[in-house]
């Protein structure tokens, strides 16, 4: 085999130009880096990287091709409480490396050692990277750019969205292929959603604990290789590379006009705490630059998962900013939500000018993209709602928690409801922000679903192995009456009515909605609001028994949704200028006593045309629209024709929306 040339210190990671690769890795405190290649019979042969460009180590091996396993053995200190944990017995994948095979087990041969060092070799049972060449053709693949003001976002997992789908031929099934399948392609389209959420398909990670309980990470915010596609959702049909077959169904939604975005993990990665984690990628590499570290040595824990990247460090910061670019040039991406993002903004503190936002605004491709927040972490200061800057969108728990507690609990005013109706002005009304920057969400995959919500007083995460104690407490959940879903005749229609009211304010609010997948058709997860360990059915959508009268009524609301000019604007509420007007169930003005009072009966004109009436009280009501002629519209109306009248008899935890006629 040749020998290795010097290289050059871009681009990051390996880099194949038709004779060799190029190979790059950053570490700051390293003493030497070797390059570890190996052979299908798993023979491996070292390099010393010849070449040292500020903190990038380099090197170019010709007659490398596609395809070649390699990984990294790191040289330097071992001094646990000054942060250095260089141990060249442990092989470690490349932080950009495009794609990764293997697994990390639960083997010893992974962890460090915390005061003496580990050294068993790992290299064995170790993931190996692995050298790509992206030569996907694109055609004329252009992104939808869907306006934020008119997006509706679908928040799924590749696998469980279409595992138990009848009509996706069984080969395809759970994987990435699926999601751009015709018949996929037509029930996001007849749903009306704009964009499709996905979560976390960077390569990852089981945890140790969960591989000793019988396992597995379902959920995937356990990232190990940032730039890799996970190969467990590749199909393989038509002998299809993961990173195509990828590309291939991300081609076939942007000819639908929908969009892709991904959950990212930029907070954590799968090496959890130092002490007992696993030596897997950057902890060998340069643990003191890439994570947040006391001064001892030791990991901060912000995320809860152990670790936290360092997204202050220059070249931390440079890393996450290239490869959210590979994603967006080599995957054709829409844009991305971020999980726990409010360690991005850490200096330690959290600080909405810090420099990786500033990167990201001032970034010609990353700036155009949508980017969505979670906004908190569990660190000092970690809950920042309202305080991401442009053009970042944000979750909002607070739309979540009040409409939950509207609709099931009664225990909010009038005011309070429209604040959180009206894109929470309150908390996202500065700084020049659209209300398109609140996310509204009733559900995420994170708690409870959109039945059970509705069916179960408390959680039930038994199946989690930690008797009970994972997942929150604070649900603002209500069973009516009954925990579980076997359940009389009456309660089901209670039921159904208080989903119809919760989806209803979330899809005909201002603000951006935010769909979970399976809502639109009665997915219930038994209870569990942490199914994050559940790739079973459990967690996979139902398709032979879902309800197709819920998703009917869901994809009404949606296609009504584009009708509303108040909707599609994004521009916030003026009191007079004619997109909303709150009125009591007399059809007046709300008074200052009513909207401080929980009276659970208002009506919300939309445009001066569209009338929202909700009557979300335990007793039948009538509600007396304001003047003109109006009639429901549909999925609110009946089997007849749509009704002109004056007068709703709104049934307890009753809404409905009616049309003026011209």
């Amino acid at each position: 085999m040749s020998s290795l040339q010097y290289g050059q210190p871009t681009p990051a990671g390996a880099s194949y130009d038709g004779k060799g690769v190029n190979f790059t890795l950053f570490s700051q405190h390293a003493q030497r880096v070797e390059l570890c290649l190996f052979d299908e019979q798993g023979r491996e042969t070292r390099y010393d990287l010849p070449a040292r460009s500020g903190d990038i180590w380099h090197g170019y091996l010709p007659a490398i091709k596609a395809g070649q396993l390699y990984g990294y053995r790191v040289h330097g200190p071992w001094q646990p409480q000054q942060g250095h944990r260089f141990n060249p017995a442990k092989l470690l994948v490349d932080p950009c490396a495009r794609e990764v095979t293997g697994d990390v087990t639960d083997d010893a041969r992974f962890f460090c050692g915390d005061e003496q060092i580990d050294t068993q070799d790992s290299a064995d049972i170790a993931p190996k990277s692995v050298v790509v060449v992206d030569d996907f053709d694109w055609e004329d693949d252009v992104a939808p750019r869907v306006p934020w003001g008119t997006t509706v976002i679908y928040e799924a997992h590749v696998r469980g969205l279409t595992k138990l789908h009848p009509d996706i031929p069984e080969a395809i099934r759970g994987t990435y292929a699926a999601l751009g399948h015709p018949v996929m392609i037509d029930y996001f389209q007849r749903l009306g959603i704009t964009t499709l959420e996905l979560l976390p398909i960077a390569f990852f990670a089981n945890e140790p604990r969960l591989l000793r309980l019988g396992l597995s990470n379902y959920w995937g915010y356990n990232p190990l290789a940032h730039y890799a596609l996970d190969g467990r959702y590749a199909s393989g049909v038509d002998q299809l590379h993961p990173l195509n077959e990828f590309q291939q169904a991300v081609k076939a939604l942007h000819r639908a006009g929908i969009e892709v975005v991904l959950d990212v993990v930029f907070n954590h990665t799968a090496e959890l705490e130092a002490e007992v984690g696993p030596t897997l990628s950057q902890r060998g590499i340069d643990n003191k630059s890439y994570y947040w570290l006391t001064d001892q040595g030791e990991n901060h824990n912000w995320t809860g998962c152990g670790n936290t990247l360092n997204l202050s460090h220059p070249a931390v910061r440079q890393w996450t900013l290239e490869c959210l670019r590979y994603w967006v040039e080599v995957c054709h991406v829409d844009g991305f939500r971020f999980d726990l993002a409010t360690v991005l903004g850490r200096t330690p503190q959290y600080d909405p000018q810090a420099e990786m936002f500033a990167a990201i605004n001032a970034d010609p491709l990353l700036s155009q993209v949508k980017l969505i927040a979670e906004p908190w972490d569990i660190g000092p200061g970690g809950y920042q709602v309202g305080n991401f800057p442009a053009p970042f969108a944000e979750w909002n728990d607070h739309f979540r928690d009040g409409m939950r507690r509207f609709w099931l609990h009664g225990d909010i005013s009038n005011g309070a409801f429209a604040r959180r109706f009206a894109a929470s002005s309150d908390v996202f009304r500065h700084t020049d922000r659209p209300p398109s920057a609140c996310i509204n969400l009733i559900t995420a995959h994170d708690g409870f679903t959109l039945r059970d919500v509705v069916s179960f007083e408390r959680k039930h995460n038994e199946a989690n192995g930690e008797d009970n104690n994972d997942g929150s407490n604070s649900n603002f959940s209500h069973n009516h009456g009954s925990e579980g879903l076997k359940v009389s005749l009456n309660i089901v229609e209670r039921r159904r009515r208080s989903v119809h009211g919760l989806l209803t304010t979330l899809l005909l609010a201002q603000g951006t909605p935010m769909l979970l997948a399976g809502d639109e058709h009665g997915h219930s997860q038994h209870g569990n609001n942490n199914a994050y360990c559940q790739d079973n059915q459990l967690t996979w959508l139902d398709w032979q028994n879902n309800d197709p009268g819920l998703f009917n009524f869901t994809a009404a609301l949606i296609h009504l949704r584009r009708r509303i000019p108040a909707l599609q604007q994004d521009q916030w509420w003026q009191e007079g200028d004619g997109n909303v007007q709150w009125l009591n169930a007399n059809g007046q003005p709300l008074s200052s006593e009513e909207w401080e009072q929980g009276m659970r009966r208002l009506q919300i004109l939309l445009s001066g045309r569209w009338l929202i009436t909700i009557n979300a009280t335990e007793d039948v009501s009538d509600i007396a629209l304001p003047a003109g002629e109006w009639h429901a519209i549909p999925p609110f109306a009946g089997d007849d024709n749509p009704i002109l009248t004056t007068v709703w008899h709104g049934p307890a935890h009753g809404v409905s929306v009616f049309q003026k006629q011209a």
